[in-house]
């Protein structure tokens, strides 16, 4: 099993912007892998996206098995300890890969960081730190990972980016009161997230939320 990303360009030339997008636990980089022609994005965009592998490592609330994980889960429970080293790790990570593309040309305002459900939390979590702005996050069925420490550790180089937040109001996974409780602290810590709610939708992606995300792409890429 590689632990080289998935790498995907959209467009007939050298790509000038890149959406960065973390899978969600127990799945791979290849996950969503097919949003990518999905989405029918404009022509114009020279487009990279990269979907990187999580580390495999062992799942507390599922026995301990290992799985690829951006960081473990002891308990479902909102008021849960969360995992900060796995998290700051995986936020590393996803930091270096940046850094590696800002390397390669592409600046850090056509930077798009994007995740489902753990990979969200940990694009939002490194997002809202990250030195240089970025051209948007977008988390899809997640939450707000150690939003405790965020008044302490934010930059402001971020306060403004564009953040697309999308929950499902059946998820049974992380529930959507989750999703909007994070949406309240980021709001109140002065973001402008855009809140996206999917009737029935569970912890899933919907062919309307794929529609949403590709126009709002556009937005803030074209």
């Amino acid at each position: 099993m590689t632990d080289k990303p998935v790498t995907i360009e959209v467009g007939s030339e050298k790509p000038d912007s890149c959406v960065i997008w973390l899978h969600g636990l127990g799945a791979d980089g290849h996950d969503f892998e097919p949003v990518v022609p999905e989405l029918k994005l404009d022509t114009g965009l020279n487009l990279r996206f990269i979907f990187p592998h999580a580390p495999m490592i062992p799942v507390t609330i599922n026995q301990g098995f290992v799985m690829r994980a951006w960081f473990d889960i002891r308990d479902s429970s909102i008021d849960a300890e969360q995992d900060k080293k796995g998290i700051r790790d995986s936020a590393e990570r996803l930091r270096k890969i940046i850094e590696e593309q800002i390397n390669g040309g592409i600046k850090a305002h056509r930077i798009v960081l994007a995740g489902f459900s753990q990979g969200g939390a940990i694009a939002l979590h490194t997002a809202l730190r990250y030195p240089e702005s970025l051209a948007g996050v977008l988390a899809l069925s997640t939450y707000l990972p150690l939003a405790d420490t965020l008044t302490s550790e934010y930059n402001k180089a971020n306060i403004k980016v564009p953040i697309f937040l999308a929950h499902g109001s059946a998820d049974p996974v992380i529930a959507i009161e989750l999703g909007k409780q994070s949406r309240t602290q980021l709001e109140e810590q002065g973001y402008k997230p855009e809140w996206h709610e999917y009737k029935e939708m569970q912890h899933s992606v919907s062919e309307k939320e794929i529609f949403d995300i590709a126009e709002w792409l556009e937005q803030i890429l074209l």
